[in-house]
Parts: structure tokens; C-alpha cells; sequence
């Protein structure tokens, strides 16, 4: 058990954070293990709560494939992957949604409420929150993947300024009324920039980012966008990294003034993140 004075060092060490985005914005990308350990997946919803109640606006945005891929194998369906990206055909689609809004979004918000937070949970088809059109590969047709156009940010402040933690799952409407499905990590990027936030976070799988993913010893801990740019054009960055260093691009770019990959299988990395003067994983930050 720790000593009160350590409990009172640890406060004191977060006071500069805690008066630093005191009534900001930070957008979290919730996924990989944290999603499905239990343990972590209380942590994390701890994490969120905390940041509530200490005056932070926190933003969920979660994907959901091993979900996904758990229904589509109880459907007899096969996922089909191309570039990294599910190939989602009509049927696929339906699957997607009913999981990502219904049942995986609404675990989550349950998770929260049960921690205190006045968590509200969303998908992209809400108030139009998430507006995208259909994305084009150059893998081949990919079916209802889409990319965002826009993000409905008066809405998601509206709910901020009430009080409440939006959940969203990375469904979006597209302008004929078409469902889409959107990368998670792509979302939580765009999401950042339209707010105006003060942090991207990513939960991640991994320590962070590698030069050399099969060198431990490679882990980045803070890098430009321009590098990211390098990694990705080079091929450096391994495949399930794309995303995610192109949603810290698009927040950086946005004016986010911080992105952060995080290993999510650390208990509480979010705090340790948010809170302390080492932090954990990659920082992304403007060339």
C-alpha cells in the first residue's frame, strides 16, 4: 500500500495536466485488447470517467471488428480484407451496424454510466454527425467503405457543454442515405480535427511505434507527421499502423496540437498518458 505522501506526489505531478486541458477536448480511439479483456476494458472506462469529473471533455470513438467478425462467422460469412480494409458488400453492412450501434456501442455506454459518467452513445447517422462518401481503392471495390466528408462538431460541443461523454461507433450516413462503414481510427482523426481538441489518444495493441517492428528496441517516442508521411510511403509502417498514423496526420494537420499511440494492454494508460511528466507510447506532432 502506498505511503499517503507518495498518494499526495502523484497529485501534485498531475496538478500542470489537470490545469492544462481543465474544459478541453480529448479524443480517445477505444480498441484491440482493451476491448475485450475485461479487466482492461473496466480500466479504461475508469480512465474516461476520471477525465469527466476532473473537468476534461472526453470523446469515445471505437470500431469493432473481432465483433464483427465473431457475428459474420455465426452467419456463415466469410470477412474479406483488401489493403487492410473489410470488403463490406450490403449483407456485411447490416452486420456492421447492428453491431458497432447496437450492441457493441451500447456496452459501452452502459460501462460508463456505471462508472458515473453521462455517457450518450452515437453512430455517424445521428444529427449527421458523420457525413462520408463512398472510398475508392485502388485493391478493387471495397463495397459501402467510406471515407469522411464532414463532422457534425456543433453537435458533439452541444453535448460536451451538457455534460455528457458522446460514445460514437464508426457507422456514418452518407448524402444519398447510404450506410458506410468507416475506419475507426480515420473517425477518431477527424473527429479531433473538427472539435478542435486538444489530444488525439489511440489504444493500440502495441508499445507504440517501431522503426523496426521486429526490433523492441526501435519504439519511436516522438516523432513529425512528416516522418509518419516517410513511414507510410516507405512501407516502414507496418499494415494495422496505417491508419492510425494517417489519423494523427489528419489531426495534426487539423490543428490538434498533440497525437498519441498508446499501448491500451497497460493498465490505466490513458492517465499514465495524460497525467504524468514520461507519458507512454508515440507522440505524433507537427513538422
Amino acid at each position: 500500500m502506498l505511503e499517503p505522501a507518495i498518494h499526495a506526489e502523484v497529485l501534485i505531478e498531475a496538478l500542470p495536466y489537470l490545469r492544462q486541458f481543465y474544459g478541453k477536448t480529448i479524443v480517445v480511439k477505444y480498441g484491440g485488447n482493451a476491448m475485450v479483456d475485461e479487466t482492461l476494458k473496466m480500466q479504461v472506462m475508469q480512465d474516461i470517467a476520471l477525465l469527466h469529473y476532473v473537468g476534461i471533455r472526453p470523446i469515445l470513438v471505437h470500431g469493432g471488428g473481432p465483433e464483427i467478425n465473431a457475428m459474420m462467422e455465426k452467419m456463415n460469412l466469410q470477412p474479406n480484407f483488401v489493403g487492410g480494409l473489410r470488403v463490406t458488400d450490403a449483407a456485411t453492412m447490416e452486420i456492421v451496424e447492428m453491431v458497432l450501434a447496437g450492441k457493441t456501442n451500447k456496452a459501452i455506454v452502459t460501462l460508463l454510466n456505471q462508472q458515473g459518467a453521462k455517457a450518450v452513445g452515437l453512430s455517424g447517422k445521428d444529427a449527421n454527425l458523420i457525413l462520408a462518401c463512398k472510398m475508392e481503392s485502388p485493391h478493387g471495390d471495397l463495397g459501402f467503405v467510406g471515407e469522411v466528408i464532414t463532422i457534425n462538431a456543433d453537435f458533439l460541443n452541444m453535448l460536451a457543454e451538457q455534460g455528457y461523454v458522446p460514445v460514437i461507433c464508426s457507422v456514418a450516413i452518407g448524402p444519398d442515405g447510404a450506410s458506410y462503414n468507416v475506419n475507426a481510427d480515420h473517425v477518431a482523426g477527424h473527429i479531433a480535427s473538427a472539435v478542435g481538441a486538444a489530444k488525439l489518444v489511440i489504444l493500440t495493441d502495441v508499445e507504440g511505434l517501431y522503426r523496426d517492428y521486429k526490433d523492441k528496441s526501435t519504439l519511436i517516442n516522438e516523432m513529425t507527421t512528416q516522418d509518419a508521411d516517410v513511414m507510410i510511403a516507405t512501407g516502414a509502417a507496418d499494415r494495422g499502423m496505417i491508419p492510425k498514423l494517417e489519423a494523427c496526420i489528419t489531426a495534426i494537420e487539423g490543428g490538434v496540437p498533440r497525437a498519441h499511440l498508446i499501448d491500451g494492454r497497460q493498465a490505466h494508460s490513458l492517465l499514465i498518458e495524460i497525467f504524468t511528466n514520461t507519458g507512454i507510447g508515440t507522440m505524433v506532432r507537427s513538422s
